[in-house]
């Protein structure tokens, strides 16, 4: 709950093995990038142990089907798979791990910061609601992310085509 809570956009790097516990918290991750070589599982099925709590992250993620097919089987997935159901973002060879999670980096601390952690305190929030609700909170943070400083300077910024000096970092 601390990483979904957190304002700041928390990034997964991953080099090796994820299970059970190591899997929900590649899933609790708001971005996830694993070398391409690493293996996921939800495995505690295998010596009799259902794993709930990961279940709740994992399953936030994945399609329901796999997500279940993970929690019910226990059988470890690729990096490649892990991709192709949502689990992670990018697979990278281990030598692009770094630059693959600094682009990330790079991409988000260039944006406004108020933006970012307000979107993504929006984004958990709301997916939890139903849609209609979720419209609503949406629109109510939106109009408020448009009184933002950083809004108008970003708006500014760009119809004098040039880059936007944020106020907060």
């Amino acid at each position: 709950m601390t990483i979904n809570k957190m304002p700041q956009p928390v990034i997964a790097r991953v080099q090796g093995l994820a299970t059970a516990a190591g899997c929900q918290l590649v899933a609790a991750c708001d971005l996830a990038v694993a070398v391409d070589t690493a293996v996921f599982a939800t495995s505690g099925i295998r010596v009799g142990l259902f794993c709930a709590t990961p279940a709740v992250a994992v399953s936030r993620n994945l399609a329901r089907k796999q997500a279940m097919e993970m929690l019910l089987t226990g059988e470890f997935i690729d990096a490649q798979t892990a991709v192709q159901y949502g689990l992670i973002n990018r697979a990278v060879p281990a030598a692009e791990l770094d630059e693959a999670v600094q682009w990330f980096v790079e991409a988000i601390v260039s944006k406004s910061a108020v933006a970012v952690s307000m979107g993504k305190e929006m984004f958990y929030k709301q997916i939890e609601m139903g849609m209609a609700e979720a419209y609503e909170y949406a629109s109510t943070v939106m109009a408020c992310n448009m009184m933002a400083e950083d809004a108008g300077e970003g708006i500014d910024a760009f119809m004098q085509k040039r880059p936007p000096q944020w106020q907060h970092r």
